[in-house]
């Protein structure tokens, strides 16, 4: 049976208890059989279960990363980092409003119109270093050193999930569309048939934004 990232968080904090717990018990029947133990060694033990006891939900959640190795030792995000986020949301809309505009190029001088999905990419921050997306999932990374309420953990762990699968998911359209009408059978119905399916994962893209704007807003309110 799978678990959710949420269960297996708390299942984590549960048996770092647990084991702190376990440290504590042992400890005193240890003292109940030799009155020997020195005080320090007493005040070691009482230390030990403090931390055990008091490991954070944060760390919990970067164990349990897969790009843990990769982010730790990083402080939270740069209010310049988060404000690429919202930055990115905000042009997203755009394009959403925009869309048939963004994705159309015409030759100059009154030349010929087509459908180009390259707009696509690089609103997702897919074609330069410089758009406010390129590489978000590492300032995602780094909101797990946020305080964020734990009741909003799920929330984010599962929006970022959305982000990467929608992101890769119109990315992937987007590119066969500029060479659909190009390959055998294909046709600018069959650009126009994958653009608009890019499109529809920009709109998961977007609100999958706006649900880890919404946890970031509880976490700088708190």
């Amino acid at each position: 049976m799978l678990f959710s990232k949420k269960s297996a968080i708390v299942a984590l904090a549960c048996l770092a208890a647990s084991d702190a717990f376990s440290i504590q018990n042992s400890s005193s029947k240890r003292t109940s059989l030799s009155m020997s133990l020195s005080s320090d060694e007493e005040v070691s033990r009482r230390n030990l279960f403090k931390s055990a006891a008091s490991f954070s939900i944060a760390s919990i959640a970067a164990f349990s990363s897969p790009d843990f190795a990769f982010a730790a030792g990083k402080g939270p995000p740069t209010k310049e980092e988060l404000e690429r986020i919202r930055i990115g949301y905000n042009k997203l809309g755009y394009l959403l409003d925009n869309f048939d505009q963004e994705t159309t190029i015409c030759r100059e001088n009154g030349g010929e119109c087509k459908r180009d999905a390259d707009p696509v990419r690089r609103y997702l921050g897919l074609r330069s270093t410089t758009d406010p997306l390129f590489q978000i999932e590492k300032v995602f990374e780094k909101v797990k050193y946020m305080d964020i309420d734990p009741d909003y953990l799920e929330t984010f762990f599962e929006a970022s999930e959305e982000w990467n699968t929608a992101m890769n998911m119109s990315n992937s359209m987007a590119f066969i569309s500029q060479f659909a009408e190009y390959n055998p059978g294909g046709g600018k119905d069959e650009v126009l048939k994958y653009l608009e399916e890019a499109k529809k994962q920009v709109v998961l893209a977007r609100s999958s934004l706006e649900k880890i704007l919404t946890v970031l807003e509880s976490a700088t309110a708190s």
